[in-house]
Order: structure tokens, then C-alpha cells, then sequence
């Protein structure tokens, strides 16, 4: 992700406003390895800035994510979306026990053999691996 000076005039580009509570979410998102969800963000937010709505902290991920600033990471089994900072090509790791999601990077995934497809052309591909994180394995 773009340093906050960056994003702030990325934003300006759109034509799109760049307030105190927009420039502390850029700075909060700023080469943050965590994924956050929209309302981890909000109370970290919240606790630096009071007055920021949760429908802010929406909205800038909403304007961050259309301007590929940012990564939404589908969340399973009804657990609310994260959010990644990290946009270069990767997939992630997480742990059914404590809910971290990280970054993981498949090679080769070209040669990935999918049987099923049926002549589907594949754009891009999201793999999450599901298990446990070496902290709640005991390792």
C-alpha cells in the first residue's frame, strides 16, 4: 500500500475528500500485516479519534478497495470481510483457532492441475489454507 501523503493525493485525483479521519485510517492501514475487518479498524480508530463513524471507516475501505489500494479478503463461515494492505499477488493461511489470517505465497500455481472447470478460464485465484497457526498448534 501507498504511504498516507500518497493515498491523500490519489484521493484528491478522484475527486474524492481528504479528511482528518481519512488520513488516520490511511495511516493505520499503512503497511499493516493484520488484514483487519472494517470495525477492528473503526475501534482502533476510534480510540485515537473519537468523533470517526464506523460508516466512514466503510466507506474509505469501499473507496480504497475500487481504487486497488487495498485487498478485500472473503471471509468464511460468516465471519465479517478483512482487509489487506498487501496487493501484490499472494493468498493466505488461517487459523481456524484464533482467526489470524497471513499472508502466504503459492509458487508455481500455473501448473495447479483443476478438474472440474470445464473450459471456465480462470482470471485470478484465491486460495485460503485452513488449520492451525504454529502459536495455537503448540509448536
Amino acid at each position: 500500500m501507498r504511504t498516507p501523503t500518497e493515498l491523500s493525493d490519489a484521493f484528491r485525483r478522484q475527486g474524492l475528500k481528504v479528511t482528518p479521519q481519512r488520513q488516520l485510517l490511511f495511516r493505520l492501514l499503512h503497511d499493516n500485516p493484520s488484514h483487519p475487518t472494517a470495525e477492528c479498524l473503526y475501534a482502533e480508530a476510534s480510540a485515537e479519534m473519537p468523533g470517526i463513524s464506523l460508516r466512514t471507516v466503510y466507506q474509505t475501505l469501499n473507496d480504497l478497495v475500487s481504487m486497488g489500494e487495498l485487498r478485500q479478503v472473503p471471509a468464511s463461515g460468516g465471519a465479517a470481510a478483512r482487509f489487506d494492505a498487501n496487493t501484490t499477488h499472494h493468498h493466505h493461511a488461517h487459523c481456524d483457532a484464533c482467526g489470524a489470517l497471513h499472508d502466504v505465497y503459492v509458487h508455481d500455481i500455473d501448473g495447479l492441475q483443476v478438474d472440474g472447470a470445464d473450459g471456465f478460464r480462470v482470471r485470478t485465484a484465491n486460495i485460503v489454507f485452513n488449520g492451525l497457526c504454529a502459536s495455537c498448534a503448540g509448536n
